[in-house]
């Protein structure tokens, strides 16, 4: 992900990793999906309603330089966020996430890398 390998390393390690290359990742939910049991319409739903709180905590207490969303389950929400003021740019792959998660994941990675090299003063 993003260049970063996570070949037979510990999850903290490669968190550790990830941040020392600038980068800080924050999730949408507190727990992850239940694949089999959350239908398209209840995730979209879930995330819809997280939206606010996201933006919140991304204005007040990240703040960030910049946001990149990294996950395909982000598309349905993906133009919401971008119109949100979060108080810096979303970096997006063409409008979408980049699909860090998707069957062409290292083609994403590339794209974010990319994109985030562009610099923003």
């Amino acid at each position: 992900m993003a260049g970063i390998g996570a070949g037979g390393k510990a999850v903290d390690a490669v968190q550790a990793e990830f941040q020392r290359a600038g980068f800080f990742l924050t999730p949408m939910l507190e727990c992850a999906f239940e694949t089999e049991s959350q239908g398209g319409a209840e995730r979209l739903s879930l995330l819809e309603r997280r939206l606010p709180a996201m933006g919140t905590r991304i204005r007040r207490s990240l703040k960030p330089k910049r946001v990149a969303l990294i996950s395909v389950e982000l598309e349905a929400v993906a133009q919401k966020i971008a119109a949100m003021e979060l108080g810096c740019p979303v970096v997006l792959d063409s409008g979408k996430p980049f699909a860090l998660d998707g069957l062409n994941g290292h083609e994403a990675a590339k794209r974010l890398r990319e994109a985030l090299a562009i610099r923003i003063d």
